[in-house]
């Protein structure tokens, strides 16, 4: 079920309201999932009914992007701002400590979720943060790229791309290492969430200084990475051991950035075997 819900956040110039769409099915112990930068909820759904038979999901459009809109006034992306409204949604919705899995920019908010003790267990796929100056800025500027790519493409053009395999694949080919497996209609949406995402830039630049330098401990924590990741790269999974020395770290065989795509059976299988 889809649904959109209003909650109280902090600010400096005192309470706001915030909004956030989501899309939440199953029972069980609750599962927070979290997008990237540029993408919605819906880069679970290969996953959505594996998870769903175990899991309580919580699949969540992040704020200023896909169908949530943007942070109130006052109330930044940085993650100082961002793991607050992610614990103040939770705790509207009546979930204490959920499992949380998140991809990239959402594997990045996962673990600082799981550092602040806000969650029972983190599953992390290809998380932003453990780069080098050089990846980051490699990082950035293709996703720069795509969305000016996104940006400048017209509705008929993007919409006649994704009715074939190339074209899927010069639409996502960046972050899938299987983009013919996408459906038409949704390489179509994801691209006009990536050109229509009000927190794209906000974000962006408030993840010119992350680093994610802090162990997680006393919590289960899986680091995924795709084998075929061309947006943050896969050297990146082996210096996140370092940091957080307690956390598996599993090789995703010919995934992408998004994995969840690319091999819906293995990404449930590890998000599950964490939450276990």
């Amino acid at each position: 079920m889809t649904a959109s819900i209003e909650f109280t956040v902090e600010s400096p110039g005192g309470p706001r309201t915030a909004s956030v769409t989501y899309e939440r099915v199953g029972r069980g112990e609750p599962l927070l999932l979290l997008h990237g930068i540029g993408h919605h909820w819906q880069a679970w759904e290969p996953v959505l009914s594996a998870l769903s038979a175990e899991r309580d999901v919580i699949a969540v459009d992040l704020p200023g992007f896909g169908a949530s809109p943007g942070l109130p006034d006052g109330v930044s992306y940085d993650l100082g701002s961002v793991v607050p409204v992610l614990a103040a949604l939770c705790e509207k919705l009546g979930v204490d400590r959920p499992h949380v899995a998140g991809n990239s920019l959402g594997g990045l908010l996962a673990l600082e979720l799981g550092r602040e003790k806000l969650v029972r267990s983190v599953t992390a796929l290809s998380p932003a943060g453990f780069w080098t100056q050089a990846e980051r800025r490699y990082a950035f500027a293709t996703l720069r790229g795509m969305r000016a790519g996104a940006t400048a493409a017209p509705l008929p053009l993007i919409e006649r791309l994704s009715k074939s395999a190339a074209g899927r694949a010069a639409l996502t080919g960046t972050i899938y290492a299987k983009p013919g497996r996408r459906t038409p209609e949704a390489v179509v949406a994801e691209t006009l969430a990536l050109r229509e995402s009000t927190g794209f830039w906000p974000t962006l630049a408030a993840g010119r200084t992350v680093r994610f330098r802090d162990d997680v401990p006393d919590i289960p924590v899986t680091v995924a990475w795709g084998t075929r990741d061309r947006l943050l790269v896969r050297r990146q999974g082996v210096r996140s051991k370092g940091v957080i020395p307690g956390a598996r770290l599993v090789r995703l065989p010919g995934c992408g950035h998004v994995p969840m795509n690319d091999d819906p059976a293995l990404v449930a299988r590890v998000v599950l075997d964490t939450s276990r």
